[in-house]
């Protein structure tokens, strides 16, 4: 019988090895992304789920493929896969993504074959293009870890991972999601068209055989240990804390804003605050990492009036507490 393989990360050093080693399978395939691969891994570290609006042929599914195809299934016995792409339809099922019970004729007995949601990463394609019904058989995965069919419990794997996408122009046939099922998702990650250059780059590439590399992968137990690592590693200051308190409270304060920041959205930051410190080399939060993932943190999670802007509203909410945890830090 094969073992599950013993993870080895002791010390913030290894973790960011780790990170590295995620990071160049990504970048290997994905050119001219660099920023939104650094969410992604952050996303991936914190124990978060990413939501990424895109355009079709931007390189999406590229991506999600790169970063399963860099976890190593380290519980043979368990043949859960590394990568799994559910393509959501307007004639989904809940069943199609969770999985469903059977009567197995052999055995006469009933038992539960899992859907394409037990994976260590999984690609969600245009999550908005199915029913809320649908969508909200997600909910319960992506909170708690599990999936309950047929009144039972079915636990999914501690790495588990959503990567979703949605198309913010076609908005024909389309269920936009509600507020508490973005809650759920850490970030919201917007992709832009690339630079000229590395748009250049994949026109010079294609078409050519390309040696594979011998790049090396990670075994999921050590991303699980690194995130629990992290947790311990990474100092968080009170002053952090209430920085993010002050940010959401001016955010639910402002007359611009018809619903702000959840707590849970609070709760979530910290993990993604000190895995962003840990890639940055440093074992503590600092303002640099509020400032950078304050949009991604807040925007999809606030319902604004239609002539505002989240990125603006963001940035004069958090100015006051920016500056008040600037000066703590003086002292």
């Amino acid at each position: 019988m094969v073992t599950q393989h013993a993870p080895t990360i002791q010390t913030l050093d290894d973790t960011r090895a780790i990170a590295e080693k995620v990071r160049a399978w990504v970048v290997d395939s994905v050119i001219g992304r660099d920023d939104v691969v650094e969410l992604v891994i952050v996303a991936l570290f914190a124990d978060g789920h990413c939501l990424l609006e895109d355009y079709p042929g931007s390189g999406k599914t590229t991506l999600a493929k790169a970063l399963g195809n860099a976890i190593l299934d380290d519980l043979p016995d368990d043949d859960i896969p590394s990568f799994r792409r559910i393509q959501f339809t307007p004639d989904m099922l809940p069943s199609d993504i969770t999985g469903v019970t059977i009567f197995d004729t052999t055995t006469n007995a009933f038992q539960f074959r899992r859907g394409p949601v037990f994976a260590y990463v999984v690609l969600v394609d245009e999550i908005n293009r199915t029913s809320p019904k649908v969508q909200s058989a997600l909910l319960e995965a992506m909170a708690e870890k599990q999936v309950t069919v047929d009144n039972v419990s079915h636990p999914l794997d501690a790495l588990f991972f959503v990567l979703a996408t949605q198309n913010p122009l076609d908005s024909v046939g389309t269920y936009p999601l509600p507020l508490a099922q973005l809650d759920r998702f850490l970030f919201k990650l917007v992709m832009k068209p690339i630079a000229r250059d590395a748009e250049l780059a994949v026109l010079r590439a294609w078409g050519k055989t390309r040696a594979p590399r011998e790049l090396p992968r990670v075994n999921r137990g050590d991303v699980v240990a690194a995130r629990a690592l992290i947790r311990e590693a990474v100092a968080v200051a009170p002053a952090i804390l209430e920085c993010l308190v002050d940010t959401a409270q001016r955010l639910r304060a402002d007359k611009r804003t018809r619903q702000g920041a959840s707590t849970r959205c609070l709760v979530q930051a910290i993990p993604a605050l000190q895995t962003l410190a840990m890639l940055r080399g440093r074992d503590f939060v600092s303002t640099e990492d509020i400032e950078r993932l304050a949009v991604p943190l807040f925007a999809h999670r606030l319902d604004l009036a239609p002539s505002a802007k989240a990125d603006q509203v963001i940035a004069e909410a958090l100015a006051k507490p920016i500056e008040a945890l600037s000066r703590s830090t003086l002292r």
